[in-house]
């Protein structure tokens, strides 16, 4: 549904004024037309859109039931009159098919309500025929084709649609008449024409190199071609059996022009035919026959019964009501057609009108003859028998008249039974389709709900930056403070920490203390009541001793009781000390908690501050984290922003070389020229260019904030290929055809590789892959195209000469090589097809040529060094291609002998490939043979004028060129050896001549021998003059004229 909307949208009011719903005093007869209109106008722009895809079968279909149903096509042209076919090739070319259907299967009065738009359509055809390629060119082909079937319809009434006819039918089209035969023959040429001609078109449209009948594109314009297929294999039967008849009553002369525009159309429809049926696409669709492989021969009568008629089958499906239907309808159309059977009272009359007798004339009655009469029985019998003659020949024609419409009915009932299989699958696939676009509609739908989001985020975002970055830079002094303050905090922390720790020293050492105190206290009471306990224990023993001894101790009483005064004094002193202990312990105690206090307070202030330093402190970093999500979103912003510049860039750049390409095509561009040393110019400066674009991708890959430069190298390679683009094809105007064809072509693809480099750099996912090798290729293809144009004089450039003599040198290399790869290559084939004397031959000839070719190859090797050798000690404080230029003479026969080296190594492995092969000439063999003799004695003599006598790689060189003389010997030798040991296989035999044969053979040998040697002096003047002639013109390239004149 969504790609109907689509659909529709894309066509300006496509239900015209006269479908609207009428809006009052509508009956049921009103209501049901208003809705096959409405009905028939969907389905109209359903098959006729401007999407690139096949039309699909049951809209076609509910078109041409609509016909039917309304006997006509005004609702049809109602509708198509609507649509914008002139603007719109591919619509125009989906309403051609359409059309074509209709005319083919709709009613019959489609042809007459379509005639009233035959000039629109002419005039249409005209417009698009303006177009040289693409669905114009093949829309233009089509409405010529659909007005020539309208036409020939018209002309011919008895013509079905479809051109389904019986023999019986055809000859009353011509009405027995070889005026009317003849005239329909060409009109069927003419239409045949037209169908052949849309053939060719869309296969010159598509590139078969390729499977383009599985794409959408590639069935859009083979759908079209079934139809074309039916008429044309109807066209083809017709066509010959209509020309077996005029043959049978016109002379051969007069149908000359007939028979060869046959043999045309024949060729191109057997080809056609045999090009379709090697589709995919058709395949499944249509059983396309294939046409026989030689014409019919037309003046041999009898030929006509070895014509079979091609017949177009579909394959069969399955089947549905709706085929049913369908069925029935061409089961009526058909039966309506067919000739009702006439009673057989007419068969007599008929019978004497076609042979001119009857019973009473007819010469052959003997009886009449005779003079005798016949009795009723006999002419009775005679009566029935003619009777029963006629009835038979009209039973044979109603039963083949039968089967041919049984085997239409079964290809229509095929076609319909494919159409429906058609219609199934393209349901089960226009379901997917709907699943699919609902899935991607609701994906679309979020996604543009979270556009609009984001949208509105991003406005908001815009709107608070200018505030937020007030509030930043406040926020900012305000951090500052916080870190000031948070620092001040954290040294007052340090201090407290310090302070708390002597305060615990300090406690510490009151514990001690009290601790020390607690144990002096102790000990001394311990001490004392220890003391006094021994005292008491004392005491009490000295009681019992003195009231045992009471007599005794009365005496002592006096010291007793001052010892025990003395005692109480020292108890007295030991309680003062413990009273002055137990205060100074409590003054210990009061500072201590005195410096708990003190700690606890510090401690909690030290708290309390260190919570609102971390409090600030995550309110810091909330904010700045805040700050690093917007940077990023501005950042992400910017990214995308850089990527719209860049993407708007290389669509410039696309412009650009686009433009350069339209250009190639204007007629105004012909009279444009240039030059190829400016197009060298502006193809270096795009290499160059390339370079930088090169750089600075990477860059931009590196770090997306150099979109700047890549921007800039953009433009800039577009302007530079553009201009490379358009000066190639201006250059190409003042070359020869084929050169310019061959730079034209490189234009173009060069062209083509920028579109496809700049297409790439447009996505990012391939920014990275894209890949400038080929662009590049192209661009140095034009150079190398542009440096062969270049004028060129006899001298070269200087800073030309030292390149040529290494290119030259290396070239001779390659041929070097080349040759003995291919001698191997010959030699391994000779090994494989020839066998003794002749194996023998090639496998020696070959071999020495072999060990010629090893011994150049050691040459040019003794060559290179000994010209290293000869720069090196010669050229000083210069650079190698300066010496060259101050010794151009002598680098210029260099040259010319190393040419004549590769030359003469490539026509030897030439020659010896013509020898082994037995179309040669050993003779070629040994002449090229001391050719290269004579090349490589040159480029010896070319390499000593400069070398010291001395020099190692002179005397290489020398052993090189005696082995050049050894193996060219060798290859003289083993080529007359080989040419004697073929030529001894020819042995003269004259034993059965007689006398006379011998002279007159005589005779003859000795006229050869005198022709010969006069063609033999003749020859021998000729090499002299083409001796004398080369050295005139090596003299004048090596410039000896010059030389003579500086030293006269």
């Amino acid at each position: 549904m969504d790609r109907v909307k689509s659909s529709m949208q894309q066509v300006p009011n496509p239900i015209p004024k006269a479908l609207i719903r009428r809006t009052g005093g509508a009956n049921s007869l009103e209501l049901e037309k208003e809705n096959f209109e409405r009905g028939q106008a969907v389905s109209i722009n359903k098959a006729i859109n401007t999407q690139e895809v096949a039309v699909k079968e049951k809209h076609a279909r509910t078109c041409i039931l609509g016909t039917h149903h309304e006997k006509g096509a005004h609702t049809f042209w109602a509708a198509v009159n609507r649509l914008p076919l002139s603007s719109n090739a591919v619509l125009c070319w989906k309403f051609c098919h359409v059309f074509h259907k209709l005319l083919r299967d709709g009613h019959p009065n489609v042809i007459k309500d379509s005639m009233r738009n035959k000039a629109d359509l002419s005039d249409m055809s005209r417009m698009w025929g303006h177009l040289s390629e693409g669905y114009g060119k093949l829309c233009s082909i089509y409405l010529k084709l659909l007005i020539t079937k309208m036409e020939f319809h018209v002309k011919n009434p008895r013509f079905p649609g479809n051109l389904q006819m019986s023999n019986r039918q055809l000859d009353e089209a011509g009405e027995n008449d070889v005026n009317n035969f003849f005239q329909l023959t060409v009109e069927m040429f003419d239409y045949l024409e037209c169908e052949l001609n849309l053939f060719l078109g869309v296969f010159s449209s598509l590139d078969m190199s390729r499977s383009v009948s599985v794409t959408a594109a590639g069935q859009c314009r083979l759908a079209p071609l079934i139809q074309v297929i039916l008429d044309s294999s109807h066209l083809y039967d017709y066509t010959v059996k209509l020309l077996f008849k005029l043959h049978s009553c016109l002379p051969a002369d007069t149908l000359q022009g007939h028979r060869d525009r046959f043999q045309e159309q024949f060729k191109k429809l057997k080809s056609l035919f045999y090009r379709s049926s090697n589709l995919q696409y058709f395949k499944r669709l249509i059983q396309i026959p294939q046409l026989p492989e030689n014409p019919p021969n037309f003046l041999r009568a009898s030929a006509l019964s070895e014509h079979i008629s091609p017949v177009v089958v579909i394959p069969a499906e399955s089947s549905s009501p709706e085929t049913e239907h369908m069925v029935d309808l061409v089961t009526e159309d058909l039966v309506d057609t067919d000739i009702p059977v006439q009673p057989a009272t007419v068969v007599e009359p008929r019978f004497d009108d076609l042979f001119g007798t009857s019973a009473a004339t007819d010469p052959f009655n003997f009886n009449n003859q005779n003079g005798m009469r016949k009795d009723d029985k006999d002419r009775l019998i005679e009566q029935l028998t003619r009777e029963i003659q006629a009835l038979r020949e009209e039973l044979e024609s109603f039963r083949l008249e039968s089967g041919r419409l049984c085997q239409a009915l079964r290809g229509r009932v095929n076609e319909l039974e494919a159409e429906l299989a058609e219609q199934s699958h393209l349901r089960m696939q226009a379901l997917g389709e709907s699943e699919f676009l609902r899935a991607e509609l609701d994906d679309l739908r979020r996604v543009k709900e979270d556009t609009e989001k984001e949208q509105r985020s991003l406005t908001e975002i815009e709107r608070k930056a200018v505030a937020n970055e007030q509030r930043y830079v406040k926020l900012k002094e305000k951090y500052t403070e916080l870190v000031q303050s948070h620092a001040d905090l954290l040294r007052k922390n340090a201090e407290v920490t310090r302070q708390m720790t002597v305060a615990r020293a300090a406690q510490d050492e009151v514990d001690s203390v009290r601790r020390e105190m607690q144990e002096k206290v102790k000990a001394a009471q311990e001490a004392a009541e220890r003391r006094e306990q021994e005292q008491v224990e004392q005491l009490q023993r000295e009681l019992i001793s003195s009231r045992v001894e009471l007599d005794t101790l009365k005496s002592t009483m006096a010291s007793s009781q001052q010892s025990s005064e003395e005692l109480s004094s020292q108890l007295s002193t030991v309680e003062s000390e413990k009273v002055e202990l137990a205060g100074s312990l409590l003054k210990k105690e009061e500072e201590l908690a005195g410096l708990g206090e003190e700690l606890e307070r510090v401690q909690s202030s030290l708290a309390s501050e260190r919570e609102s330093g971390v409090k600030t402190a995550e309110a810091l970093q909330n904010q700045l984290n805040e700050k690093e999500s917007r940077e990023q979103a501005l950042e992400s912003q910017l990214v995308a922003a850089r990527w719209s510049t860049l993407q708007g860039a290389v669509e410039e750049a696309e412009r650009i070389v686009q433009d350069s390409l339209a250009q190639l095509d204007d007629p105004a561009h012909i009279s444009c020229t240039s030059s190829a040393d400016y197009l060298a110019s502006r193809c270096q400066a795009s290499l160059d260019c390339m370079d930088r674009l090169h750089s600075a991708r990477d860059s931009y890959l590196a770090d997306n904030t150099g979109v700047s430069e890549l921007v800039r190298a953009v433009t800039h390679l577009a302007h530079l290929v553009g201009d490379t683009i358009v000066q190639g094809s201006a250059t190409s105007h003042m070359v020869p055809v084929e050169q310019a064809d061959a730079l034209s072509d490189s234009v173009k693809a060069c062209g083509a590789e920028a579109l496809a480099l700049l297409g790439q750099m447009k996505e990012q996912e391939s920014l990275a892959t894209a890949d400038s090798a080929t662009l590049r290729a192209a661009l140095e293809g034009i150079l190398a195209t542009a440096e062969k144009l270049r004028p060129r004089g006899l001298e070269l450039q200087q800073g030309e000469l030292g390149d040529l003599v290494e290119q030259e040198m290396a070239a001779t290399s390659a041929a070097v090589e080349s040759a003995a790869a291919r001698i191997e290559d010959m030699l391994n084939k000779s090994r494989a097809v020839d066998t003794g004397v002749k194996m023998e031959v090639n496998e020696r000839i070959l071999a020495s040529c072999t060990d010629l070719m090893q011994a150049i190859k050691e040459l040019v090797l003794s060559s290179k060094d000994l010209q290293r050798d000869i720069v090196d000690s010669g050229r000083g404080a210069a650079s190698m291609k300066e010496f060259y230029v101050k010794n151009s003479r002598w680098t210029e026969g260099l040259i010319s002998a190393s040419k004549a080296v590769g030359w003469g190594a490539t026509v030897m492995v030439d020659a010896a490939d013509l020898v082994v092969q037995g179309k040669g000439k050993y003779e070629e063999l040994m002449v090229c043979s001391h050719e290269i003799a004579a090349s490589t004695a040159q480029l010896v003599a070319a390499s000593k004028v400069k070398a010291d006598k001395d020099n190692a790689n002179l005397g290489r060189l020398k052993l090189a060129s005696k082995g050049v003389t050894q193996a060219t010997a060798g290859v003289v030798a083993s080529t007359k050896s080989g040419k004697s040991q073929i030529e001894e296989k020819d042995t003269m035999d004259f034993s059965s001549m007689t006398l006379t044969q011998i002279k007159r053979q005589e005779m003859d040998s000795q006229v050869s021998v005198l022709e010969l040697e006069t063609k033999l002096q003749k020859e021998r003047e000729r090499l002299g003059e083409l001796r004398k002639k080369h050295y005139e013109l090596a003299g004048v390239a090596e410039g000896w004229g010059e030389e003579d004149e500086g030293t006269g």
